[in-house]
């Protein structure tokens, strides 16, 4: 488990801006078959917050317009990021300790992936 995280990340398929609707970042997750996205500014490129299907889940219970909110209005904000080289014990450990679900890959604040609980369960069921 010492392993960098970057062999077990999924590679980044799709960001989202900040300044993308609900309805965008939706699609983006249904096109992409993801349960998550890392939102980014767009001009830097630095990211700011995570969407998740939870978060969606929630943001539709209060029944809110997808195509009049934008994604920087519900994400959450400032989620763990650790770089590709972070050893796969490290951020098992990140993720418990604060309870959270997927954690952002970057590189010199460049997304270079997304790694979730599901990315550890499918590790340890292939090295069985």
């Amino acid at each position: 488990m010492n392993e960098p995280i970057s062999i077990m990340m999924q590679k980044l398929i799709s960001t989202v801006d900040m300044d993308d609707s609900v309805e965008e970042v939706e699609a983006k997750l249904r096109i992409n078959n993801v349960s998550a996205v890392p939102v980014i500014e767009g001009k830097t490129g630095a990211v700011i917050g995570i969407i998740s299907a939870r978060d969606l889940l929630r943001f539709h219970a209060e029944k809110r317009d997808p195509a009049a909110l934008l994604a920087w209005e519900i994400c959450s904000y400032r989620p763990i990021e650790v770089s590709s080289d972070t050893p796969v014990s490290e951020v098992a450990k990140l993720m418990v300790t604060h309870g959270m679900h997927h954690i952002v890959v970057t590189d010199n604040k460049l997304v270079k992936g997304i790694v979730s609980s599901f990315d550890f369960v499918k590790r340890f069921i292939h090295d069985d």
